[in-house]
């Protein structure tokens, strides 16, 4: 492929598979049986998979639905604004709602869509997410359980895409600048 940028790993798919576990004990160790996770996609599609395969071997078999939010458009910054592309099919109302992503940064996505589950009539909303990005926040919203921490590099693997190029790559990696 011409002009393929260079990726370094950041964290590798055996740290990531570990973490993930870790996550998984945790979760199922707070959260009610009747929890719904919420896939966030596109990215959040990997991190998902391998999540809920995680709690189904910590002993929480829960359901799974997913939303495609959008704020990006073909770009690579939030454009601030934030519409449903897919929406959910299972009911909220009561339950406890996982809302699991790739990547907190800006938190405008998961701040709609954790609103929106509350105003459907969830119970509570937990937020779950691979990476978390404080620096780049504009909304004040953390998440409940973090992966790990990045700094403020463009990664991309394990889900997260360049241009919807590099969403296979096993682990996760920082685009190298190219001079």
């Amino acid at each position: 492929m011409p002009n393929r940028p260079s990726v370094s790993i950041r964290f590798s798919a055996a740290e990531i598979a570990a973490r993930v576990d870790v996550m998984a004990g945790e979760l199922a160790g707070k959260l009610p049986a009747d929890t719904l996770v919420v896939s966030v996609l596109k990215g959040s599609f990997v991190f998902a998979a391998d999540l809920i395969r995680a709690l189904s071997l910590a002993g929480a078999d829960w359901s799974m639905d997913f939303l495609t939010l959008s704020s990006y458009g073909s770009g690579t910054e939030s454009s601030g604004s934030v519409r449903i592309v897919r929406d959910i099919v299972d009911d909220v109302r009561g339950r406890d709602v996982l809302l699991v992503d790739d990547i907190l940064e800006s938190g405008l996505t998961l701040s709609f869509a954790k609103k929106l589950m509350l105003e459907r009539g969830a119970r509570r909303v937990s937020i779950c997410t691979l990476l978390d990005k404080t620096m780049k926040r504009r909304t004040a919203l953390d998440a409940d359980f973090v992966g790990f921490q990045a700094g403020d590099e463009f990664l991309v693997g394990y889900g997260l895409d360049w241009a919807h190029r590099f969403r296979g790559l096993p682990y996760i990696g920082v685009v190298e600048k190219t001079v």
